[in-house]
């Protein structure tokens, strides 16, 4: 059962989220490329994200003056929002499923469950990686093995994605982006 509070706060997070529907689209899922879904997503995971933005340890053009406006309260209200949201699901079928079982080896060998769980639904401040575009996972990946992304887990991201292969980090986003 929702608590009041929670569902107060979705309520409130609709509202304040129609700023994010131009990138991150209705109902949070994206169709822009590059963007990524946010629905579904881990409450404190986008929390997070966000306070990584206003902060200045995680860089974008178009989020940080977005995020700089935000208030500490909007944060959990956008957090709760899009975690109540159900998450985006892969419309086209698996084109590549070849792809798909070197991703998943990659998944096993890199230990990606330990902290995004078995059905890569993330939990608590760890990302959903099931369902996400693939070209973002393709992005963040790379960001983490550059050192380019960092904030939260950045540590322990740059540790797993270093040691990836192009090869891998492409079947590796195309595998999650098909769960």
């Amino acid at each position: 059962m929702v608590s009041a509070r929670a569902a107060d706060a979705v309520a409130a997070g609709k509202e304040k989220a129609e700023i994010c529907a131009g990138c991150h689209g209705d109902n949070g899922i994206s169709q822009t490329e590059n963007i990524p879904s946010l629905a579904g997503q881990q409450d404190q995971f986008i929390q997070w994200q966000l306070v990584f933005f206003r902060g200045g340890a995680r860089k974008n053009e178009q989020m940080q003056p977005i995020a700089e406006q935000i208030s500490n309260e909007d944060i959990r209200i956008l957090g709760a929002y899009f975690a109540s949201l159900t998450p985006p699901k892969n419309a086209k079928p698996d084109d590549n499923p070849d792809l798909s079982k070197k991703g998943a080896q990659a998944a096993v060998g890199r230990r990606c469950a330990s902290c995004h769980t078995d059905s890569y639904a993330g939990t608590k401040a760890v990302a959903r990686l099931a369902g996400q575009r693939e070209e973002v996972l393709v992005k963040a990946l790379h960001d983490y093995k550059s050192g380019v992304r960092t904030g939260g887990a950045g540590a322990a991201m740059t540790d797993v994605a270093y040691p990836l292969s192009d090869e891998e980090i492409t079947a590796l986003a195309h595998y999650l982006a098909h769960l």
